[in-house]
């Protein structure tokens, strides 16, 4: 009977790593893609606010591309996602004066970046361990 317990927990903590990263990722690709919303409110023609979108959202086009790669080889989301938090604290803070204010933008961006790395990488560890 433990041993049954001990399965079905097994798999459960398996299933956890495998779609919390994903699901994660996605959110978090929503999330930022949300910010390009405010193209809309400049005064732009259509195919300004077109180009705007383009170019708020490269970096969310970038991490959907990664996460369709990363849903089979987690090693790749483990360190795109972990470079893609270094690289906005670099570009926050080398193109901005400091402010306290940035380190909260750091947090919930580059946080989160980093949270989803480190769960592709503990999925991949354990796909790599069994």
């Amino acid at each position: 009977m433990e041993d049954d317990e001990e399965i079905t927990m097994a798999n459960k903590i398996s299933k956890f790593i495998y779609w919390t990263p994903r699901i994660v990722s996605i959110f978090f690709i929503l999330f930022l893609m949300m910010f390009s919303l405010d193209v809309f409110g400049t005064g732009l023609s259509f195919w300004q606010t077109i180009i705007g979108l383009l170019m708020h959202n490269f970096p969310a086009f970038i991490l959907t591309a990664v996460l369709i790669v990363s849903w089979k080889y987690e090693i790749v989301g483990g360190i795109a996602f972990i470079l893609a938090g270094i690289l906005y604290i670099i570009l926050t803070l080398g193109m901005n004066k400091f402010e306290w204010y940035l380190l909260a933008w750091i947090i919930q961006i580059s946080g989160i970046a980093f949270f989803i790395g480190i769960l592709f990488l503990i999925g991949w560890k354990r796909k790599f361990n069994r």
